[in-house]
């Protein structure tokens, strides 16, 4: 996904009500712009941080700048813009990149399916009418052991959404979690025990259960976000 214009930079003060944050700028001005994370952005929303914003030039918009990446005391950047994920991770399949699901030529955003009136991120199907359901989570914190984990809070929304994948492979489809990692500073992914054990454990039950879990890590960058590569996964 390419940012045209390209991200510009600030200096993040403090995020606030989840989904503001107020910024100084280069000449000095302090603004206020929107957080699109619905998380606690563990590690990547500290005050003093370098951040990197999106001018979407929408005028009518009460908060016209975007928070979409934080740059790391040791340079690395994070995509932090949950909402850009499914966008990444459909034209990886497109590309190829997600070599996996590769073999689908229909994809659809946003579909309503299952028993708790979710709606899937992604419905794949194929030629042979197959489908494929594919939930993606943004994932942005990193360990102490460089493992990035997810979630970064407690998650009943993210659970549910397992059970519902489940559901579809109990049905006769094929369902994938997908971790879409905006951070290249890592080679694995673990679920994070520490912050939602429900969430990990439920994990772990549904890929027992024939639920595929996947996790690719992407190139960040102020003018370019793609997948790039697979992740180890360590359950």
């Amino acid at each position: 996904m390419k940012f045209d214009p390209p991200l510009f930079p600030a200096k993040l003060i403090q995020r606030y009500k989840r989904f503001l944050a107020d910024v100084e700028l280069d000449d000095g001005s302090v603004i206020t712009v929107h957080t699109p994370n619905t998380g606690s952005m563990l590690g990547c929303s500290s005050p003093g941080l370098r951040v990197w914003l999106r001018d979407t030039q929408n005028l009518k918009r009460k908060y016209r700048f975007s928070w979409e990446m934080s740059e790391m005391v040791d340079g690395v950047m994070v995509g932090v813009n949950t909402m850009i994920s499914n966008h990444i991770v459909k034209e990886a399949i497109e590309s190829g990149v997600a070599a996996e699901l590769a073999d689908y030529t229909n994809i659809k955003m946003e579909v309503p399916y299952g028993h708790e009136r979710s709606r899937i991120d992604l419905l794949l199907t194929n030629g042979a009418g197959e489908q494929c359901y594919v939930e993606v989570k943004n994932v942005t914190a990193r360990d102490e052991q460089g493992f990035t984990i997810f979630p970064d809070a407690v998650t009943t929304r993210g659970t549910k959404h397992l059970r519902e994948l489940e559901a579809m492979v109990q049905a006769g489809h094929r369902a994938v979690i997908f971790y879409c990692v905006q951070r290249e500073d890592t080679t694995a992914f673990r679920p994070a025990d520490e912050i939602d054990p429900v969430y990990a454990d439920t994990l772990r039950l549904v890929t027992k259960n024939g639920v595929e879990a996947m996790a690719y890590v992407a190139k960040v960058a102020p003018d370019e976000v793609c997948l790039i590569q697979p992740l180890v996964i360590d359950l």
